[in-house]
């Protein structure tokens, strides 16, 4: 069910598809200002609440800094191909959005502001969870992420309360097993006639209500479950794809296995592909109980009318889920650069963004996750369940990994085989050992090892 900006997130490696020339009528080139004063220009992606809350923060800047206006480039559509057109014309913004994949070729040619730079002016940049910079090598960041976002595991209490599941775990230390999660979802499916999946006359073509909801297509909510097995995407070197591994072949196949063997999560057909209702609505009319989605969609569940709860990823053998999120960047030839260092600082702090507060975003600095004084600033509000502190504050601090394509070398090629091979796994056409066996050898060809990182 994970949709949106979810791609965007992962490393910028998709593109919608529409026309540059509006946006590059926009732009004036580096940021430059007119009369004497200071413009700044702000490209972003997101939804119109996305977009309402920027334009507001954006607002506040101004406010806090006489004489300098900032321009919004909202980009809604074709981020990437945008982007990319603003740079070979030398129109780009002064801050941005921007995917993993561009950033690193961008910081490579010289395009972006190394972070590193300013962090002893800063100190809150060098004081931020690890898995948020994007390290492209000593002492060189390019960026950190816009926000930081996990998987977990949601579910709607009443469908579980009526089937006598309890709830599914909200720390790490008790997450389900595998095992633990099939058991349950199987008592939460029900065809039209009230079976079960494992009862005879269970009917899986007419299924009133799944027990849970998995997108394999997208690596963020697969990831974590590969490293809670014990393995990785590709090995420590980046040099040797490790997805025809027993543990990486097992957590497929039982993906695959909910969908197509057990019948507790539907096909994408069944969910109404890719036209299909965000889950907050899923599970507010039954469709289904349970869904691997990422923390974001916080925001839409507290607008519902849905007695939701949740909870962590079950585990293999360590509880572990995927962080990941998209960076935000400054292009180096502004004209501008102590204000547009300014901006970026002030675009993610919680205290200029409601996003935090409202449940869209979670924040980059630690101690917004580990001092009582600073998490009750973003996260102690009737948005945020009594259950957040655990099952995604702490779970975030403790057994997160970033996920891999925020690191990894030439993904944009790598996506391009990647997708269509978890489309098949998704869609049930092959067995997931299958299609990982074949895909394997395609990616090592692909491999130039990952990005660093660096202990601060």
């Amino acid at each position: 069910m994970v949709n949106r900006r979810d791609l965007l997130r992962l490393g910028g490696l998709a593109a919608l598809g529409a026309t540059a020339a509006p946006l590059l009528s926009a732009c004036s080139g580096g940021g430059g200002g007119s009369g004497g004063g200071t413009e700044l220009q702000f490209m972003y992606w997101g939804s119109t609440f996305e977009q309402k809350a920027i334009n507001a923060m954006l607002d506040k800047f101004e406010e806090a800094n006489e004489g300098s206006t900032v321009r919004p480039l909202y980009t809604p559509e074709e981020y990437d191909t945008k982007m990319n057109t603003l740079v070979a014309s030398n129109r780009p913004p002064d801050v941005a959005y921007m995917g993993s994949a561009i950033g690193y070729r961008l910081a490579d040619q010289g395009k972006l502001v190394n972070l590193f730079d300013h962090f002893d002016k800063y100190p809150g940049l060098a004081e931020r969870l690890p898995g948020t910079y994007f390290w492209y090598g000593k002492d060189k960041t390019f960026g950190t992420q816009t926000a930081n976002e996990v998987m977990l595991l949601w579910y709607n209490k009443k469908s579980l309360d009526d089937a006598g599941v309890e709830h599914p775990p909200a720390s790490a230390d008790k997450a389900w097993t595998w095992d633990q999660l099939v058991e349950n979802a199987h008592k939460l499916t029900v065809d039209q006639k009230g079976k079960h999946p494992d009862e005879s006359g269970f009917d899986p073509k007419q299924i009133k209500q799944f027990g849970v909801s998995v997108n394999i297509e997208f690596p963020g909510m697969w990831y974590g479950l590969l490293r809670s097995n014990g393995v990785d995407v590709v090995d420590e070197a980046g040099k040797k794809c490790l997805l025809d591994t027993p543990e990486a072949i097992e957590v497929f196949q039982n993906l695959q296995d909910l969908i197509y063997k057990y019948h507790v999560a539907p096909t994408p057909a069944q969910t109404g592909g890719d036209s299909a209702p965000p889950s907050n609505v899923q599970l507010q009319t039954r469709r289904i109980a349970m869904v691997f989605d990422g923390q974001w969609i916080l925001l839409d569940m507290s607008q519902s009318d849905l007695d939701y709860g949740i909870g962590v990823l079950p585990t293999y053998d360590e509880p572990m889920t995927a962080s990941m999120g998209g960076a935000s960047v400054i292009f180096s030839d502004s004209k501008f650069p102590e204000e547009a260092v300014e901006l970026f600082m002030f675009h993610n702090d919680p205290a200029h963004v409601d996003l935090y507060s409202n449940g869209l975003w979670m924040p980059l600095e630690r101690k917004y996750y580990t001092e009582p004084e600073f998490i009750a600033k973003w996260a102690e509000n009737d948005v945020h369940p009594p259950e957040f502190k655990t099952a995604v504050i702490d779970y975030t601090v403790d057994n997160s990994a970033a996920v891999f394509s925020q690191r990894l070398k030439n993904m944009d090629k790598i996506d391009t085989i990647l997708t269509p091979a978890l489309q098949q796994i998704q869609t049930g056409k092959r067995p997931a050992a299958d299609v990982l066996k074949e895909l394997t050898p395609k990616i090592d060809k692909l491999l130039l090892g990952w990005n660093p990182t660096q202990e601060l």
